[in-house]
C-alpha cells in the first residue's frame, strides 16, 4: 500500500512537471508571438528590405564596414518600424477590436496590456534611434520623423479623413529612401538620388493603399476609418489607383534619364521596370472595370509583387552593368 502510494506521488510528480514544462514552452512561444504580433514583422520586413535595397544603390564598394552598417540598417529599421506599429495599436486597440482583420491582436484581444505595448515601443524608439544615429545623423532624424508622422499625424487621420492616405504615404515613402542616406557618409547625403527613391515609394503608397481599402472596405466601416479618396468603392477611386499607377511608372523611369545624379537605370533595366508597370496598370485597369473586391485584393498582391521586383532590377543593374 506504501509502494502503491509512492508510485502514485511519483507519478503525479512527473505529470506536474511536464505541464510546468509545457506552460513554460507555451508561455515562451505566445510571448514571441505577441512580439511578432505588436511590431507586425511581416510588414516590418517588407519595409526594411526596402531599406536595404536603397542601401545597396547607394554603396560604392562593399566591405565588412558595409556590411556593419547594413546590419545596423536592418535592426535600427526593423525596431523604428516595431515602434511604429506598436504605438498604432495601443492608439487604435478600441477601433481594432471591432474589426475582424485587427481583432485578435495582442493588444485588442487583451493577450498584453497598453502598458507593456507602450514599454515596447519605447523602447524600440530608444534603440532604433541609437542604431541609426551611429550610421549618421540624417538617418536618425529620418526615423524619428517617420515615427511621428505615422503615429501623431496619419493614425488621428485615420478615423477623419481619407487624407490620411496623402499623410501615411510620407513616412511609407522614407524607408527605401532611407537605405541610400545610410550609405553615404555622415552626416548622411540626402539629393536627387534619395529624392527619386523616395518619389517612387511615395506614389506607389496609393494604389496600394487604396487597394487594401477597397477589399477591405466593410470591415475598415466597423472600425470607422476612411481609406477610399471617394470614400466609396467607385469608379472615381478606380480611376485615382490607375492616376497613381501612372504617376508610379513615371518616377520609376526617371534614372533612365540620366537627371538623378549617380542613380542611373540602363536602357535595358528601364524595359524591364516599365514592363513591371504595365502588368501593376493592368489590374489597376481590371479594377476599374470589376470594381470587386477580388479585383482589388489581386491588385494589392500584385502592388508588392511589384515594388520588391522593381527594387531587385534597379539592383541587378547596378552590379551587373
Amino acid at each position: 500500500m506504501f509502494a502503491k502510494s509512492r508510485w502514485i506521488k511519483y507519478i503525479c510528480g512527473i505529470n506536474k512537471n511536464a505541464l510546468t514544462a509545457a506552460a513554460q514552452t507555451y508561455s515562451f512561444k505566445s510571448i514571441y508571438a505577441d512580439f511578432l504580433g505588436i511590431t507586425k514583422a511581416g510588414l516590418a520586413v517588407s519595409v526594411v528590405f526596402s531599406s536595404l535595397a536603397g542601401f545597396m544603390l547607394g554603396i560604392t564598394q562593399f566591405d565588412s564596414h558595409t556590411l556593419l552598417t547594413l546590419l545596423k540598417l536592418a535592426v535600427g529599421g526593423y525596431c523604428m518600424v516595431g515602434a511604429s506599429n506598436a504605438f498604432n495599436q495601443v492608439i487604435e486597440k478600441d477601433l481594432d477590436a471591432l474589426m475582424d482583420r485587427t481583432k485578435n491582436r495582442p493588444v485588442p484581444s487583451g493577450r498584453m496590456s497598453s502598458r507593456s505595448a507602450l514599454v515596447i515601443a519605447g523602447i524600440l524608439t530608444v534603440i532604433g534611434i541609437v542604431i541609426l544615429y551611429s550610421i549618421n545623423s540624417k538617418c536618425a532624424m529620418f526615423g524619428a520623423i517617420s515615427i511621428f508622422l505615422y503615429t501623431s499625424v496619419y493614425t488621428p487621420l485615420k478615423t477623419l479623413t481619407p487624407l490620411s492616405v496623402f499623410v501615411g504615404a510620407f513616412p511609407g515613402a522614407i524607408p527605401f529612401m532611407l537605405g541610400w542616406v545610410a550609405s553615404t557618409p555622415e552626416p548622411g547625403s540626402f539629393g536627387i538620388e534619395a529624392g527619386t527613391l523616395f518619389l517612387i515609394q511615395f506614389f506607389w503608397q496609393f494604389p496600394h493603399f487604396w487597394a487594401i481599402g477597397w477589399f477591405l472596405f466593410e470591415d475598415y466601416e466597423k472600425g470607422g476609418f476612411f481609406m477610399l479618396p471617394s470614400g466609396k468603392k467607385d469608379k472615381s477611386t478606380a480611376l485615382q489607383i490607375i492616376l497613381y499607377t501612372v504617376w508610379l511608372i513615371i518616377a520609376s523611369l526617371l534614372p533612365v534619364l540620366g537627371l538623378t545624379g549617380q542613380l542611373f537605370l540602363s536602357p535595358i533595366a528601364a524595359v524591364a521596370v516599365f514592363l513591371l508597370g504595365l502588368w501593376m496598370l493592368f489590374y489597376a485597369v481590371k479594377l476599374y472595370q470589376l470594381r470587386t473586391a477580388k479585383a482589388a485584393k489581386t491588385l494589392m498582391l500584385v502592388s508588392v509583387a511589384y515594388i520588391t521586383l522593381l527594387q531587385i532590377i534597379y539592383i541587378l543593374d547596378k552590379f551587373l552593368r
